[in-house]
């Protein structure tokens, strides 16, 4: 063998990596471990074992807890501590991808690692800290809940909407117009544009909603007490009907009429009903037989109130105003009612007391006085002509003028005329007085001696006498022609 053939078989082996750097160069008969696996050099004697032994690692991609330590861009390794395989990018192994599937979340996962539910049937992703659900949102015991788009067919074209799930049954659609399907969708014969609920669950809204633009009142069977059918709401653009109480809780009450004519209202408990147009009247009526009257009626330009029909007071009544109170009626009754014969009449307050006229019932006749001395009101039919046959009795004359009586008692009254100018005793005449005036009458005396002396003369004319005629004591009787 010539010396320059030796030469050239010693030459070294150059590896190249794929993108043609030079990784290492390798001296015949010697082994490079740069790399993860052996490099034989030429005529390197026992290369098979760890040449077999690189075939190996390659098959298995170096498993093992810990990372190969000379490893290339783009090695992989298998991590047996998390059960992953990973792929060198120049600086570090990572994760190549893929899900680990398990009824349990992995342990000792890398960020990026993807877990499969496989209990639940649902994909979680690694955060780096904790596995996140990337979904479906609902297990698979719990079947398709939640929102899905989807594509429904109509007479106008196909449409896309939302349908919210819950348990596999829809619950809703959002649509962004209104269209009727051409195939059959349960509960949703329309879909109307915005949120249209199943009909066949007799879904509804729950909560609280401050705005609403249309409630429905076709339906009046109420869900719950506290779940109420639009058509048992009052409406407040049509006549409309409740069968429940009506309760205004503020003291602002109610307002009726297009101009608020009519107002019930409470002011420190103290309730008004007011007829607020000025000089409009006040009325209530009633239905009596088919005939609408007016039992009542305020007059609003006088404050005159009319009452048509008759007025039953049960309690007392006061009247304040010091006016004269006229009734058209001829005739007033009291105790009309009462069941039971009572005392009854008028009273007249008085500023220390009272004056009453009244139907005694206990002595069967009227009485009249002042608080508490009351005597009877004689009446005509309680008076006698006859005083003999009716003792303690009133007397009265007789159409003729007379009167009876068993006997007449006269107390003197007064003093004695003692003059013919005396007046001191005129007020209270007595026969005496007379007898002793007839006396004096005239300037003189006539006897008591039963001489039946006079004084002067009687005369009887039919004149006044004249300056001329009759003298001093004189009596002059003047009669008719």
């Amino acid at each position: 063998m010539w010396p320059e053939d030796y030469k050239y078989k010693q030459m070294a082996y150059t590896i190249n990596k794929t993108d043609g750097t030079v990784l290492t160069s390798i001296t015949d008969g010697t082994v490079d471990n740069t790399t993860s696996v052996q490099l034989f050099g030429k005529s390197f004697s026992g290369f098979g074992e760890g040449l077999n032994e690189n075939l190996v690692k390659l098959l298995e991609n170096s498993a093992g807890t810990t990372a190969p330590s000379a490893p290339l861009k783009g090695e992989l390794w298998m991590d047996t501590s998390t059960s992953q395989l990973k792929v060198y990018d120049g600086t570090s192994f990572k994760p190549t991808g893929g899900a680990k599937s398990s009824s349990a979340a992995p342990t000792n996962s890398g960020a990026g690692d993807l877990w499969h539910d496989s209990g639940n049937d649902q994909l979680y992703v690694y955060t780096g800290s904790a596995f996140h659900l990337v979904g479906p949102v609902y297990t698979s015991g719990q079947q398709l809940s939640g929102w899905k788009i989807e594509t429904l067919a109509s007479g106008g074209g196909n449409k896309v909407v939302s349908s919210m799930y819950a348990g596999n049954i829809r619950v809703c659609i959002l649509s962004k117009e209104t269209f009727t399907p051409s195939v059959t969708q349960t509960g949703f014969a329309e879909i109307k544009a915005g949120l249209t609920l199943n009909t066949t669950l007799g879904a509804v809204f729950e909560g609280t909603n401050t705005q609403a633009a249309n409630i429905d009142v076709s339906g009046s069977t109420n869900g719950s007490s506290t779940l109420i059918a639009g058509g048992n709401l009052l409406r407040a653009d049509a006549s409309d009907t409740t069968t429940g109480v009506l309760t205004v809780d503020n003291d602002g009450g109610i307002i009726i009429g297009d101009s608020q004519e009519l107002t019930i209202t409470v002011a420190s408990n103290d309730v008004t009903i007011a007829q607020t147009s000025q000089d409009k009247d006040l009325k209530f009526t009633v239905n009596d037989g088919g005939v609408t009257k007016t039992p009542i009626e305020i007059t609003g330009s006088t404050g005159t109130v009319t009452i048509n029909g008759n007025l039953i007071i049960t309690g007392s009544y006061d009247k304040s105003s010091v006016d004269v109170s006229t009734y058209v009626d001829a005739f007033i009754g009291l105790n009309e009612g009462n069941g039971s014969n009572v005392d009854g009449g008028l009273i007249v307050e008085r500023s220390s007391d009272e004056a009453r006229i009244f139907w005694d019932q206990s002595e069967g006749y009227w009485s009249a006085g002042v608080t508490g001395s009351f005597s009877q009101v004689i009446r005509l039919a309680d008076t006698t002509d006859d005083g003999g046959a009716n003792h303690s009795k009133v007397l009265k004359a007789t159409s003729a003028g007379g009167l009876t009586m068993d006997s007449v008692t006269l107390v003197a009254v007064g003093s004695d005329i003692t003059s013919s100018t005396s007046t001191s005793s005129t007020s209270v005449p007595t026969t005496g007085q007379v007898a002793k005036s007839l006396k004096l009458w005239g300037g003189s005396v006539i006897s008591d001696d039963s001489s039946n002396s006079i004084a002067g003369n009687r005369y009887v004319e039919t004149s006044a006498p004249t300056s001329g005629q009759g003298a001093d004591g004189d009596l002059w009787f003047v009669r008719e022609a």
